[in-house]
């Protein structure tokens, strides 16, 4: 399972980070761990194994323990990384509900795969994406009907957007939406900065 997660993070611009890894001295020991990159910079993931329970993974408690002294480290280096905690394998069975007031948690479970480790089908990957697809880039799927309204579902969005919609908004936002919810976020950010600023340059003396 941790295969399959770190193959469709990868797939989605996240990068293995080593470990055992090292924050303000004290060292953080985790099946895996991956970084986002371009608008997901900030983003860490730490993949834990809750079958085969390296690292005492099988212990809600512990892992708990492990993630809060984390977020504690990054605290103290003043970083503004957010956490997110993927569990793949059996369910725990305590200490996950007071460990989402800490991260993100996700859980990724009951996901039929073969024995490379891999989504057994294109349902097994869809269901796997799903688990995880608050990591993952925006994306529309594409529409199989024909006719005139056919093509790529963003093209058939932006033909329903309102006729006088900001264009330099509905790009911003088109183009960034590749890159990630926080990317969409920035650019509609910036772009409501560069239209305050215009508004008020022009009702200046």
């Amino acid at each position: 399972m941790i295969q399959a997660i770190r193959k469709c993070l990868k797939a989605a611009g996240y990068v293995d980070l080593a470990t055992p890894f090292k924050i303000a001295g004290v060292e953080f020991a985790f099946t895996g761990a991956m970084r986002g990159s371009d608008g997901r910079a900030l983003d860490l993931v730490l993949l834990v194994d809750t079958t085969t329970g390296d690292f005492g993974d099988r212990d809600g408690a512990r892992v708990r323990q492990r993630v809060e002294a984390l977020s504690r480290a990054l605290d103290v280096t003043g970083s503004h990384y957010v956490v997110t905690v993927i569990l793949a394998g059996a369910v725990l069975a305590e200490g996950i509900e007071a460990l989402s007031e800490t991260c993100r948690v996700l859980q990724a479970e009951g996901i039929s795969l073969d024995a490379n480790g891999e989504p057994v089908d294109a349902a097994a990957r869809e269901q796997l994406n799903d688990r995880i697809r608050v990591l993952l880039p925006l994306s529309l799927p594409e529409s199989p009907a024909e006719g005139p309204d056919s093509g790529p579902a963003m093209e058939q969005l932006v033909k329903a957007l309102p006729k006088d919609l900001d264009q330099s908004l509905l790009d911003a936002v088109i183009v960034a939406s590749g890159s990630g919810e926080q990317a969409v976020t920035d650019a509609v950010a910036r772009a409501i900065d560069k239209a305050l600023q215009a508004d008020l340059a022009g009702k200046q003396p």
